[in-house]
C-alpha cells in the first residue's frame, strides 16, 4: 500500500528536522572536549623561567651596586639562558597559536635583550671599577713605601693618601655625588703635593691620581648604567604577558563550561522534542515510529554523557578547592624556605674559612710531632699563622654566626613542617573514610591553608568544647573552606570581620561562619544551593561550592541554615549530629 505524497513528506521533514537536531547535538558535544594542558603549562613555566631570569639579573645588579670586596668574583653571564628561554617560549607561542603571546612577545624579547645587553655593560664597567680602585690601593701604598726609602718628609704626602684610602672604599661603594666631589678633590691634592716632591715620587704620584680618576669615571658609567637598568619594565611585561595568558586559557576553559550547560540544556530539549515527534510519528506510520525508538535510543546514549560531564564538573569544583589549599601552602612555605636557604648558603660560604684553619691546624701539630727536627723559624712562623687564622675567627664571631644561621634553618624546617602537618590534617588520601573527628581541628587546618586569602579580614574565633563527630574528616574540611572563601570573598573591597563559632547542639555540633559583607538579596536566596547557580562574574566562580557542600553535609545527616541581611553581611550555621547512621551509610556508599 503506498502512503499519501503527503505522508511522505511530512516523514522526510521529520528525518531531516532529527538530522539537524542530532548534528547541533554533536556539534556542542564537540564544544565541550577537553583542553590538552601540557602546552600552556610548558609555556607557564617558561614565563617563570624568565621571571626567574629578569629577577636574577636585579639580584647581580644590586650584589654588585653593594659590594666592597675588590676581590670577590666575577658575576656570571645569564644571556645564553635567557636567550634558550626566550626561542623556546617563540615556539610554543607558534604552535598554540595563543594571542596574548603572538602580540607581545616580540617587545617582550627586545626588552629582556636589552636588559641582558645592559647587565653585561654593568658588569664590564663594575669589573673595571675594581680594578682601578685594586690599582689605587697598591700605587697609593708604593707611593708611601717610596717616600719611606727616599728618606723624605712625606707628611703632606701621607695626609692625602690618608684621605684618598677612606674616600675611595666610600665611593666605590655607594657612588654618590658628594663622595664623587670630596675623592676628586683628595687626588688634586695629592698631585699638588706630589709636584713639590722629587721627580720619582711625582711620577709614582700621577700613576696613582690616574688610577683614582679611572675608578671616577668607571663608577659613573656604573651607576649611570644600574639607573638605565631600574627603568627598564622587563619585570612588569612578564607579568601581563603571563596574566594575559592565564585569562586566555581561562576564557577558554570557562567557554567550555558554558557549552556544557547548553549542551545539558539542549539534550533535554532534544529528548522532550523528540517525545513529542515519536507520539506523532507513531500514528502515521509503523516504520517510522521504530525508527525514532533507534534515534531516543542514541540520546539516552548521550544523556548519559552529558551526565558525566556533570560529573566533571563537580569534580573541577574540588580541583579547584585543592588548587586554593595548594596556593595557600605555596605561599606560607615561601618565607621557611627561604630562612633555609639563607641559612645553608652563608654556611656553605665561612665552612673554607673554618676548613682553611683546621689544616693549618694540623700542619701545626705535625711539625709538633717532629720534635727536634722542626725548623724553629717554620715552626714560630706556622704558631703565628695558626693564631692569626683562630683570633680573626674570634673576632668575626664566626662560630656564634654559623649558630645563628643553623638555628634559623632549623626554625624554618619547624615553621614547614607546621605548614605541611596542616596539610596533612585538612586533605586526607582517604576522601571517603568515616572517623570520630573534632571540628575545631578542621576549622583550625582550613584557616591555616586560608590564611593567603584572609590577610586583609579579622578572623574572630570562638571554639567551644564539642563532641567529637563520626564523619568523613576531608570532605567537611572542603564544606568549611568553601564556607570561609564565600565569607571572604562577600566582603566589602576585601575587608572586614569573619566570626567562627563551634558550639554543641542537642544531640550534635553547630559551626556558624558569620561575615559583616553585602549580605545576600531576597530574591537569590532561593538559589543559592542550585548547581551552576553563582553571582560571581563570568569566570570567577563554577557555581558549585554551595551545591557540593549541601550535599556533603545533607549525606551526613546534616543541614545548612543561612541568615542574611543585605548591607550587613550572613551567617551560615552547619550542623551536624554526632553519630548519623544514615549519613555514615550515605557516605561510605559514595565512597
Amino acid at each position: 500500500m503506498k502512503l499519501p505524497t503527503s505522508v511522505n513528506s511530512r516523514s522526510l521533514r521529520l528525518v531531516l528536522l532529527a538530522f539537524a537536531l542530532v548534528g547541533g547535538l554533536a556539534i556542542l558535544y564537540a564544544k565541550t572536549e577537553s583542553i590538552d594542558l601540557r602546552e600552556p603549562n610548558e609555556i607557564a613555566s617558561l614565563l617563570r623561567e624568565l621571571k626567574e631570569l629578569d629577577g636574577r639579573w636585579d639580584v647581580d645588579v644590586l650584589r654588585a651596586s653593594v659590594e666592597s670586596d675588590v676581590n670577590a668574583s666575577p658575576l656570571p653571564d645569564r644571556r645564553e639562558g635567557a636567550e634558550a628561554t626566550l626561542t623556546a617560549l617563540t615556539e610554543a607561542a607558534w604552535s598554540t597559536g595563543s594571542v596574548a603571546l603572538n602580540t607581545g612577545l616580540a617587545e617582550l624579547s627586545a626588552e629582556v635583550r636589552n636588559k641582558g645587553r645592559l647587565v653585561e655593560k654593568f658588569k664590564e664597567e663594575h669589573a673595571a671599577a675594581k680594578q682601578s680602585m685594586a690599582a689605587l690601593q697598591q700605587h697609593t701604598g708604593d707611593l708611601v713605601a717610596q717616600a719611606t726609602q727616599l728618606n723624605v718628609d712625606s707628611s703632606r704626602l701621607e695626609y692625602s693618601i690618608d684621605q684618598i684610602r677612606v674616600l675611595a672604599p666610600v665611593y666605590f661603594l655607594l657612588g654618590r655625588e658628594e663622595s664623587y666631589n670630596a675623592l676628586y678633590t683628595a687626588l688634586s691634592n695629592l698631585e699638588a703635593a706630589a709636584s713639590r716632591y722629587p721627580q720619582v715620587l711625582f711620577a709614582q704620584a700621577r700613576v696613582a691620581v690616574d688610577a683614582g680618576r679611572k675608578l671616577l669615571d668607571h663608577k659613573v658609567a656604573q651607576m649611570r648604567i644600574a639607573s638605565q637598568i631600574g627603568r627598564l619594565t622587563s619585570g612588569p611585561r612578564l607579568d601581563n604577558m603571563a596574566n594575559s595568558f592565564s585569562q586566555e586559557l581561562e576564557a577558554t576553559i570557562n567557554e567550555k563550561e558554558i557549552y556544557r550547560v547548553f549542551l545539558i540544556t539542549y539534550a533535554a530539549a532534544l529528548l522532550s522534542l523528540v517525545a513529542w515527534l515519536g507520539v506523532k510519528i507513531r500514528a502515521a506510520n509503523v516504520r517510522l515510529e521504530h525508527r525514532v525508538r533507534e534515534r531516543t535510543g542514541e540520546l539516552s546514549a548521550a544523556l548519559k554523557q552529558l551526565k558525566e560531564s556533570e560529573a566533571q564538573l563537580i569534580q573541577s569544583e574540588k580541583l579547584s578547592s585543592l588548587g586554593q589549599m595548594v596556593a595557600g601552602v605555596a605561599h606560607e612555605i615561601n618565607t621557611p624556605l627561604a630562612y633555609v636557604k639563607n641559612s645553608l648558603g652563608s654556611v656553605s660560604e665561612r665552612l673554607p674559612e673554618i676548613g682553611g684553619v683546621i689544616e693549618e691546624t694540623e700542619r701545626l701539630l705535625g711539625m709538633l710531632q717532629s720534635g727536634a727536627r722542626a725548623d724553629p723559624a717554620a715552626l714560630n712562623q706556622q704558631f703565628s699563622t695558626v693564631a692569626q687564622q683562630v683570633s680573626r675567627l674570634r673576632q668575626q664571631k664566626t662560630i656564634d654566626e654559623l649558630q645563628g644561621l643553623v638555628e634559623d634553618g632549623v626554625h624554618g624546617t619547624t615553621q614547614m613542617s607546621e605548614i605541611v602537618g596542616n596539610l596533612k590534617d585538612f586533605s586526607r588520601l582517604d576522601r571517603s573514610k568515616i572517623t570520630e573527628y573534632n571540628l575545631n581541628e578542621g576549622i583550625t587546618s582550613t584557616l591555616a591553608l586560608a590564611k593567603h586569602q584572609l590577610k586583609t579580614v579579622t578572623v574572630e574565633k570562638d571554639l567551644g568544647d564539642i563532641p567529637f563527630v563520626h564523619c568523613s574528616p576531608s570532605q567537611i574540611n572542603q564544606v568549611f573552606l568553601n564556607l570561609i572563601t564565600n565569607a571572604a570573598q562577600a566582603l566589602k573591597r576585601g575587608r572586614g570581620v569573619i566570626k567562627i563559632r563551634t558550639r554543641p547542639q542537642g544531640d550534635g555540633v553547630a559551626v556558624d561562619i558569620e561575615d559583616d559583607g553585602i549580605g545576600i538579596p531576597a530574591e537569590v536566596l532561593p538559589k543559592i544551593f542550585d548547581p551552576f547557580f553563582s553571582t560571581k562574574d563570568i569566570g570567577k566562580g563554577t557555581g558549585l561550592g554551595l551545591s557540593i557542600s549541601y550535599k556533603i553535609i545533607q549525606q551526613h545527616g546534616g543541614r545548612i541554615d543561612v541568615e542574611t541581611t543585605v548591607g550587613k553581611g550572613s551567617r551560615f550555621t552547619v550542623y551536624l549530629p554526632v553519630r548519623s547512621l544514615v549519613g555514615s551509610a550515605i557516605v561510605s556508599k559514595a565512597a
